[in-house]
């Protein structure tokens, strides 16, 4: 197939459309489906519904189940952190990105449909086929996110990010509603054991990513270079890493951007992967099941995050997008003093909806606005944006960190959502610092 001219709409798409594939995994693995099997899993209760124990033997150690996955994910994420600058040297020098994002595409998928034979019995390799998807999505988004300056000039890059997130959120919903209707309405499709439509879950996952994503690769350039892979090659990810880390010290803007980056997304993803433990711990759900309000919160923040993806790239390029990356960390902080103060389902909802406008916000256009800074004619982009992807995994890292801390000394994680809004405040400071001429709409 003759190769797609840079700018191309049908190129766009097919490169956005990656995330219709691939965000499958962030919320019925991540968010949603996952998380309730495991707690189900790993919870033991008596006959009256009360629990009795949660604490699980893994390789001859008692952990508490959640102590367990927590370990697990820190661990995952340690590794995507050293792989993400390895490899995208390698893919930019040998100018193969195609090929390490099928590779990492099909690692993840083939993980989740691993999923189906998740039990107490083989914890290990449940736990393993977890790990290696959690590495799969996260490794692959570095090869995803470094085609966008390849293939969308700049003026296109915020509306390109946007519609990848957005067309992410519609899949995962659309996939997500179909399993929760296999596993609420079982005797529709004909399941006599209700434990398998959630199993099933996990293998639509894999096929739904492994399938959707195959549109992306047929469109998609190879890569930028052609040499052959050698010794040498296999190291010459860390010396394009430390010639990537003298550009970034030498260019202030980017240094500042990114500096500022860090800072925000620390908070943002910590919000994001402890929203559904703060409802189950501080609401007061009466006699509502809190299971079906979490995930009705998790449906509204995919829905409404669509809208806030969109509206967030027109207001950047009428406004510009240093402006209104601001603008969205100040409603961050309005958030998390609103968090605070919540008690009810309903209030919950509302603010649910409220992160769900920023979410998509913030993530779409933190990526193309860092996209749009890196030096004019840069080929190795894979390695600059592993430089992107490092800083928001070690931001995980400390965020939750702080966050558990926080949470653990004041005894109450309402103190530790409060914490949150000194990285806020120190995101607004640092983006005040980048020079406007970095950015161009």
């Amino acid at each position: 197939m003759k190769q797609l001219p840079k700018g191309s709409k049908k190129l766009l798409h097919a490169w956005a459309f990656y995330d219709w594939a691939n965000s499958v995994y962030s919320l019925v693995i991540s968010s949603a489906i996952f998380p309730i099997f495991y707690g189900a899993l790993t919870i033991i209760k008596d006959s009256e519904g009360n629990k009795v124990s949660d604490t699980v033997n893994f390789l001859g150690f008692e952990l508490n189940n959640d102590t367990l996955i927590s370990y697990v994910t820190a661990s995952a994420f340690l590794v995507v952190s050293f792989l993400s600058p390895f490899l995208s040297g390698i893919a930019d020098y040998v100018g193969n990105k195609k090929n390490f994002l099928k590779f990492f595409c099909y690692l993840g998928a083939v993980s989740c449909i691993g999923l189906f034979w998740f039990n107490l019995e083989f914890l290990w390799f449940g736990l393993l086929c977890y790990f290696l998807a959690l590495i799969g999505f996260w490794s692959s988004l570095v090869f995803y996110n470094s085609y966008l300056p390849d293939i969308a000039y700049p003026e296109q890059q915020d509306k390109a990010s946007a519609k990848g997130f957005s067309l992410g959120y519609i899949g995962s919903v659309i996939l997500l509603i179909l399993c929760l209707l296999m596993i609420l309405k079982h005797d529709w499709f004909g399941f006599e054991d209700e434990g398998l439509p959630t199993r099933l879950s996990f293998v639509l996952t894999g096929i739904w990513w492994i399938g959707f994503s195959q549109y992306t690769y047929y469109y998609l350039p190879a890569g930028n270079k052609k040499a052959k892979l050698t010794m040498g090659v296999l190291f010459n990810g860390f010396r394009e890493l430390k010639g990537i880390w003298n550009s970034l010290k030498r260019d202030k803007s980017l240094k500042r951007y990114l500096i500022a980056f860090f800072v925000y997304s620390m908070a943002v993803q910590t919000i994001m992967l402890i929203a559904t433990y703060f409802g189950i711990e501080e609401l007061q759900w009466g006699d509502q099941d809190p299971t079906t309000g979490l995930i009705v919160s998790i449906l509204l923040i995919q829905l409404v995050a669509v809208a806030g993806a969109t509206l967030t790239s027109r207001l950047a390029i009428r406004y510009g997008d240093i402006k209104i990356l601001i603008l969205i960390n100040l409603f961050w902080i309005a958030i998390c003093g609103y968090a605070y103060f919540i008690t009810t389902p309903v209030q919950f909802y509302a603010a649910a909806a409220s992160v769900g406008l920023v979410m998509g916000g913030i993530q779409s256009l933190s990526r193309s606005t860092y996209s749009k800074m890196l030096p004019k004619n840069a080929v190795d982009t894979a390695s600059y944006f592993s430089f992107y992807d490092v800083s928001e995994k070690i931001g995980i890292v400390i965020g939750m960190s702080l966050y558990g801390y926080v949470a653990q000394e004041t005894g109450s994680v309402r103190n530790a959502i409060l914490f949150l809004v000194i990285f806020f405040i120190a995101g607004v400071i640092l983006l005040m610092r980048v020079p406007k001429r970095s950015v161009k709409a």
